[in-house]
């Protein structure tokens, strides 16, 4: 279905999508989730996404009067993993409550109540007046506009929000004072353990040589839950259990935190058609702006980087038909009275990041003459949608009282300690760390074959620069009041990152601010046939996906690059498979 509404071509994004993700949907069931990674993928999964929302729930707890609680994050993140597990178009993508939807809940609420506002009907009328505007831009291809979110944002991004995960930690540590001084020494010593033994874990799992080759896959897949698990038993143990550590606290099973209350007297439905005014209800739609504004920047760049060009994915994305989906789960929470969930960074890259497929024999060719360690070579990523729908479904157990009284006992330093580790390894690999890293090293032991190489150093210097003084002004923003404004301070990325070739050259763009993802996965909002190259040691691999040409047989095609030919020679049309049947088509051929 697609019509044309002054020259736009509305539905069109939407149609393209699942036109090209739903050949795939049957397999994302069946043969692509019948694989061991799943089950990793799944128990990782489950504790980065319950521990920090849990988190999260503390902050809107004390700042909005025991409005929010564990109950209604906890929803909130089995909506967002059902939802878009089933019906989204790319499900590698992991939707929970996030750190800036919890900052605009208690901002909304410091700001509206003392004007007598009731606060959920309000942020009812805020979540559908928001679900209206997501539906209006993911049907006027609104989404479009993801062409132009490159590197700088995303990085920006991205280092924005680990900072936010270590200052987390630090947050919920603080609470430990003002009580016996022992147990916040306590607190502090097994948040610093859990942080050391997470951190070796996951060092150990990543590139390192030490021990036999499965004990360092279980660390990876494995040591981060098991040191939660670990460190949560060792505070009952001893005569640490003669000390009151605080733990995370908990409500009934299945029911909000406030029911019951004038606040909620209906349980989990809002009557949002009682209570407030007409001129509040349109109070309302200046909110909606701002949180469509932040959905359409942190979920699209959180599918951006779970999609990034380091992984070799072959399904393609679907951004207008998610963007869509995620209006309805923004109404949906509205009416509940949850935080509206929307893509969570870094838990979504993580979650790509432990459905990889490694080949230890090969690696990529990180260094010459031995100065820089190769790392295995991906050779790709289990793409299904098992992980992230198990995943939601363990949650939503987690809401039963059993399961309930577990979770309470789990300290809050371990929190923190957890808070630091993934901040810290949503670090390692952002692009701001990564340059800084480059320019601290010793030239001469530099690999040759470093695109930053090819840089000016004094242009890395003010690209660096910049970078962090945009991160400075968004993390000083959300100390404030003004936090609720916090989506307009998004938008000014893309916008700055339109002046960037006005001050450094073309060729320097091309390495410091190069796209996020591939050709493939960008093709639902560039509209063009898409090749995605990937060199692995002696063989080149293209996959062409285009919905509108069903079987080239030709160079002329299929547009492929230059470099593709020059290296590999003439066409070889005997290594296509498949093409008529998935429409995918592989050609490989040495050079």
């Amino acid at each position: 279905m697609a019509f044309t509404i002054f020259g736009i071509h509305a539905f069109h994004g939407m149609r393209n999508d699942i036109k090209k993700r739903l050949p795939y949907y049957i397999a994302d069931w069946t043969i692509d989730a019948w694989n061991y990674r799943i089950i990793p993928a799944t128990v990782y999964m489950y504790f980065a996404n319950v521990l920090p929302a849990i988190a999260f729930a503390l902050d809107m707890f004390s700042k909005t009067e025991n409005s929010y609680g564990v109950n209604e994050v906890l929803l909130a993140s089995v909506l967002g993993a059902i939802l878009f597990s089933v019906f989204a178009g790319q499900p590698l993508c992991i939707v929970g409550v996030t750190g800036p939807i919890s900052v605009f809940n208690y901002t909304v609420y410091e700001i509206i109540t003392p004007r007598g506002t009731p606060y959920f009907a309000f942020m009812c009328w805020i979540c559908l007046w928001s679900m209206v505007m997501h539906f209006a831009i993911a049907i006027t291809n609104g989404v479009n506009g993801l062409r132009y979110i490159t590197r700088f944002s995303c990085d920006i991004f991205g280092f924005y929000v680990a900072f936010i995960y270590l200052q987390k930690g630090i947050q919920v540590l603080t609470r430990q004072f003002g009580r016996s001084d022992i147990e916040a020494f306590i607190s502090i010593m097994v948040a610093l353990l859990v942080l050391i033994f997470g951190y070796i874990c996951h060092i150990i799992g990543d590139d390192s040589t030490l021990f036999w080759r499965p004990v360092r896959r279980f660390l990876a897949d494995y040591g981060t839950p098991l040191v939660v698990i670990f460190f949560t038993g060792f505070i009952h143990i001893g005569k640490l259990r003669n000390y009151d550590i605080q733990t995370l606290p908990t409500g009934a099973s299945f029911r909000p935190t406030a029911s019951g209350t004038p606040a909620r007297p209906h349980g989990w439905l809002i009557h949002f058609w009682n209570g407030i005014s007409v001129g509040d209800v349109f109070l309302a739609i200046p909110f909606a702006v701002l949180l469509t504004i932040l959905f359409y920047f942190d979920h699209n760049v959180s599918s951006l980087i779970c999609q990034g060009k380091e992984f070799p994915l072959k399904k393609p994305g679907a951004f207008h038909w998610d963007f869509f989906l995620l209006g309805v789960s923004t109404g949906i929470a509205g009416i509940l009275g949850i935080p509206a969930p929307n893509g969570l960074i870094p838990q979504a890259p993580f979650h790509t990041i432990s459905l990889c497929v490694v080949n230890h024999e090969k690696t990529e060719d990180d260094g010459e003459n031995g100065n820089k360690p190769s790392k295995p070579l991906i050779e790709g990523v289990i793409e299904q949608r098992v992980s992230n729908f198990v995943h939601g479904l363990l949650i939503l157990g987690t809401m039963s009282g059993p399961l309930l009284i577990v979770l309470g006992l789990v300290p809050q330093a371990v929190l923190a300690g957890l808070f630091w580790i993934m901040g810290l390894c949503a670090l390692e690999g952002n692009g701001i760390v990564l340059k800084m890293y480059y320019l601290c090293k010793d030239r001469t032991l530099t690999s040759a074959n470093e695109p930053l190489r090819r840089v000016k150093l004094r242009s890395i210097y003010l690209f660096v620069a910049i970078e962090l003084i945009a991160f400075g002004a968004t993390f000083a923003v959300t100390q404030t009041i003004a936090a609720v404004g916090f989506p307009a301070i998004l938008l000014l990325f893309a916008a700055f990152a339109t002046v960037l070739p006005r001050i450094f050259e073309k060729d320097e763009l091309n390495v410091l601010d190069e796209a996020t993802a591939s050709e493939l996965t960008m093709a639902s909002v560039t509209g063009k046939a898409n090749v995605r190259g990937t060199r692995s040691g002696m063989s080149s691999v293209v996959d062409v996906v285009d919905s509108d040409v069903e079987s080239p047989r030709s160079r002329e095609e299929i547009e492929l690059p230059e470099w593709y030919w020059r290296q590999n020679g003439t066409f070889d049309e005997g290594t296509i498979e498949g093409a008529e049947t998935n429409r995918r088509r592989r050609v490989s051929k040495p050079y």
